[in-house]
């Protein structure tokens, strides 16, 4: 049995005394994100007419602080921009979807 186990790899894993250390570090990355995106989630459900008509004009304050909260950096903004305004059908609508997938949008480019 000993000899079937050398074959075995366990450079995917890590070092297993740095387990602890990955998963508060992980544990913490996730409470952060999360307070992020509920952040950006509160502000779409209550600018979302705004954030979409600053997005069909190409940029405005209502976007800008959107992309604020997300942490989208002013340099790729300029290239987002043009991506938000092609999608902006499935923004528009009044409902839990439709402001879902403007947070996810805005998640997915911000850091």
């Amino acid at each position: 049995m000993i000899i079937l186990l050398a074959g075995c790899d366990m450079g995917h894993l890590g070092n297993p005394l740095l387990w602890p250390v990955g998963a508060v570090s992980t544990t913490v990355e996730n409470a952060s994100y999360g307070a992020k995106r509920k952040k950006v989630e509160n502000y779409v459900a209550a600018h979302q007419f705004e954030m979409i008509s600053d997005i069909a004009v190409g940029g405005g304050p209502a976007i800008s602080k959107g992309m604020d909260l997300a942490g989208i950096p002013q340099a790729r903004r300029p290239e987002f921009l043009p991506i938000l305004k092609e999608d902006i059908a499935m923004f528009r609508p009044n409902t839990p979807e439709a402001r879902e997938k403007l947070v996810i949008a805005l998640m997915v480019h911000g850091n």
